[in-house]
Order: structure tokens, then C-alpha cells, then sequence
């Protein structure tokens, strides 16, 4: 009942809210990087969700529009400001994300939306984070965030999918909070995960060859 019906009550119900009640911060944030860092104010990329499902994602921008002397774009840590890191290391870059929760895109809680070019390297186990929506927060989010490994991740946003109840959810929102209020597991620029999630497989992979070739 919970998963199928009062979840979905629930994110509309706190979107919505929190939509309206944090306005005022949402136009400071949308100035600020206008006069910071330009247009436009918010960057979208596609992500899965549900199923799979491609949708367009929200966040506030937190990278500068910098390119080299033959105008190709710098690389994502020399274009990330320190305005932008601000924006990361309180999480108010994702509040554009409620406008996801309230279309039905997103959850409150859910596994994290990754990239779409990721898809083709999911284990068929590993495939199962997109049996739920995926969250504004989640599970693997309030256990270290970027500061864990992908094996680790995974396995968080598996737990979920697999225990997702009215009381993880509840509890997960708590620590959630106390996340962003100490401003920790919001790791940034450097500090993120090492490699991106389809480097780390193809380096594993090969890896793997190796050590078989070997043998």
C-alpha cells in the first residue's frame, strides 16, 4: 500500500510544500548564479528513472561556461567555481529537483538518478535500483554519499529497493537533514568518487582479462 499509493501522496504533499515554503531561497540561488555564473540558471540533463525511463533532470548550474584557446570546454573541476562548490556542499543545487518529485519523475527518497550512459554497465542485479523511482536523497546518500565506492553504493540503493518502507523513508529524511545541516557526505570537485561509473567497469574489466590471459 505504502509503495504503491502513499508514497507518491507523500511526494506530491512535500514537494509542493517545499516548493512554496523555501521560494524566497530559490530565487536568491536562481540570482546569484545568474550574476555569478550566467545563463542559463538551471542545467538539465537526461537521466533514467523508473524503469529505466529517460526523464530530464533539474539542478541549479555550478559550473562556469570556461573554454580553452580553441573553444572547447575546460574540464568539469576547473570550470566548477567556488560559488558552485558552495552550491554542492549544501545540496541547494538539487532544489530545483522538487520540480521532479511534484511531475512524478523522482521520489523524496530513492537511489540517486546516475548517468544514462552508465545503463549498458549494470549488472543484471544491479539493474534493480530502477525498480523505484529514484530520490532526492536516498540511502547511499546518508552512508557517505560520493565518499563511497560504487560496489558500495549499489548495494545501499539495493537494501532500499528491497526494504523501502514508510519507516526507512522517515528515517532516511532525518538523516538527510542532519547531513545538510553539518554540511558533510556532500563531497565535491576532487573529493568525489575517483572514476566514473562506466571507466571503473571497463578498467575492472580488463583487469579481469588480464588476470584470466595469465592464468
Amino acid at each position: 500500500m505504502y509503495r504503491r499509493f502513499i508514497k507518491r501522496l507523500l511526494d506530491i504533499v512535500i514537494s509542493l510544500t517545499a516548493l512554496i515554503a523555501l521560494s524566497p531561497v530559490l530565487l536568491i540561488v536562481a540570482i546569484l548564479v545568474r550574476c555569478k555564473l550566467g545563463s542559463p540558471i538551471i542545467f538539465c540533463q537526461d537521466r533514467p528513472g523508473l524503469h529505466e525511463k529517460v526523464f530530464r533532470l533539474y539542478k541549479f548550474r555550478t559550473m562556469a561556461d570556461k573554454r580553452d584557446a580553441e573553444g572547447k570546454l575546460l574540464s568539469d573541476e576547473m570550470r566548477l567555481t567556488r560559488f558552485g562548490k558552495l552550491l554542492r556542499s549544501t545540496s541547494l543545487d538539487e532544489l530545483p529537483e522538487l520540480i521532479n518529485i511534484l511531475k512524478g519523475d523522482m521520489s523524496i527518497i530513492g537511489p540517486r538518478p546516475l548517468l544514462v550512459r552508465y545503463l549498458p554497465y549494470y549488472t543484471e542485479e544491479e539493474r534493480h535500483r530502477h525498480d523505484v523511482k529514484p530520490g532526492l536523497t536516498g540511502l547511499a546518500q546518508v552512508n557517505g554519499r560520493n565518499a563511497l565506492g560504487w560496489e558500495a553504493r549499489f548495494a545501499y540503493d539495493l537494501e532500499y529497493v528491497e526494504k523501502l518502507s514508510f519507516k526507512m523513508d522517515i528515517k532516511i529524511i532525518c538523516m538527510t537533514v542532519g547531513k545538510v545541516i553539518k554540511r558533510s557526505g556532500t563531497l565535491s570537485g576532487d573529493s568525489q568518487t575517483v572514476m566514473d561509473f562506466d571507466v571503473y567497469r571497463e578498467f575492472h574489466k580488463k583487469e579481469q582479462n588480464e588476470e584470466n590471459q595469465n592464468f
